[in-house]
């Protein structure tokens, strides 16, 4: 399956864009009283971040983490993406907390040192599955999670009905907690807010699979791996990879 850029997806123009400067590190863009551009927040070899400024869903802030390959769906990811997702987490969540105010006491600067556990409740982080869609940002085939700092005052009730109400809106949380529990034999309390699983604290957990007799039957990732430090080779667009179906992936529906 091929993850080459796309001709005429926005998502792809603004990683490109994003291509400009050092890599593995946060931007502090100047743009002009009122810009509506993209602001370019990070961007490591795996995702490109920032902040959304022509229609967001929270005058708080809203931050859109996009993978810099053209990834389709959710749907394309199988177990082994599991330390991916838990990356994109971790970046929204640091990202999120920059935008705090000083006097806040959770704020801080953008740091990789920022304990997972450390978001603030008011934090969404999550993706719109398909067939939905955000009306006022209508990429459906480039896959990107939306972080917003709540309450989203600026979403309205269409757009909020459409690509962020309980069928369509997917949480982060929840998506690594069903994944691991898909191919896991834990049981893995998803759905409910600030839960403690120990789980949650080993990023690859549930990411390799194998048979009985020890055989390991894990699928190449999509993540760069870092090569310096012995994680194998890199994947390429055209290697053969499974896929997690929709069945694994439906929305959960809380009451």
């Amino acid at each position: 399956m091929s993850f080459a850029p796309k001709t005429g997806c926005p998502m792809c123009g603004i990683v490109s864009m994003s291509r400009i400067g050092p890599s593995n590190s946060p931007r502090s863009p100047s743009f002009p009283l009122g810009s509506t551009q993209p602001e370019i927040l990070w961007r490591d070899d795996n995702f490109t971040a920032y902040r959304e400024k022509a229609n967001p869903l929270s005058s708080k802030g809203h931050i859109i983490v996009a993978f810099n390959l053209h990834v389709p769906s959710i749907y394309t990811l199988s177990s082994t993406d599991l330390p991916l997702l838990v990356n994109v987490k971790d970046l929204a969540t640091r990202l999120l907390t920059s935008l705090l105010p000083p006097s806040s006491p959770v704020s801080t600067p953008v740091s990789t040192s920022v304990p997972l556990n450390q978001a603030a409740s008011q934090f969404k982080i999550g993706f719109i599955t398909p067939p939905f869609y955000d009306t006022k940002i209508p990429v459906k085939d480039h896959l990107h999670a939306h972080a917003y700092i709540g309450p989203p005052d600026l979403m309205g009730w269409v757009r909020g009905g459409f690509g962020y109400g309980p069928m369509a809106w997917y949480p982060i949380d929840d998506l690594i907690a069903e994944i691991r529990e898909s191919t896991t034999n834990n049981r893995i309390k998803s759905g409910h807010e600030n839960r403690v699983a120990p789980i949650d604290n080993v990023k690859d957990a549930g990411a390799r699979s194998g048979t009985a007799d020890g055989t390991e039957t894990t699928e190449p990732g999509l993540a760069n791996p870092d090569l310096e430090e012995g994680h194998g080779t890199p994947t390429t667009a055209t290697t053969p990879r499974g896929t997690l179906s929709p069945q694994h992936l439906i929305p959960s529906i809380h009451v």
